[in-house]
């Protein structure tokens, strides 16, 4: 059997369950549940719902706008799309007067949808918040930003030469 050097951890951890990583896997897990319970009484998905809220406060994004903002693959973002429209909460031209793009718009019946469910996705939230003091919120949201910038650097590997 081959002896492999143990690699150290980021930080102090008794187990994987104490590294920020799992711990925010599993807050994240927990809020999707929560959303996809509180959000079936509305016959909606998180990413439908997701870019439900997008199109009213963004109308017109495109499919890979979507794709991008509800955090999905844009044939995902197609799979979600086809859904709104046979329900009848979106609109999308079947073709555009310039590019390729096809600007996709709410419904009233995809505004008054999203008006109605957007009540228990907010509960959800302040059920979540809740659960720690006020004043450290701002905090909290600064340090989540900081650590998703810090991983979407894309620092050049080591002996890259710049063109």
């Amino acid at each position: 059997m081959e002896h492999r050097a143990r690699v150290p951890a980021p930080h102090p951890a008794e187990d994987i369950t104490e590294h920020v990583g799992y711990r925010l896997k599993r807050a994240s897990a927990a809020l999707r549940g929560a959303m996809d319970k509180a959000l079936r009484a509305y016959d909606l998905t998180v990413p439908q719902y997701s870019c439900l809220e997008l199109l009213d406060e963004q109308p017109g994004l495109s499919n890979a706008d979507l794709a991008r903002g509800t955090f999905v693959t844009r044939q995902s973002a197609n799979v979600v799309l086809r859904g709104l429209k046979d329900a009848g909460l979106i609109s999308r031209p079947a073709a555009t007067d310039h590019g390729r793009a096809l600007p996709v718009h709410l419904t009233p019946a995809g505004r008054q949808r999203l008006h109605a469910a957007r009540g228990a996705v907010y509960a959800v939230e302040e059920r979540m918040i809740g659960s720690i003091p006020a004043r450290r919120l701002t905090a909290l949201l600064a340090d989540l930003d900081a650590m998703a910038e810090a991983l979407d650097e894309r620092p050049e590997p080591p002996g890259a030469v710049e063109s």
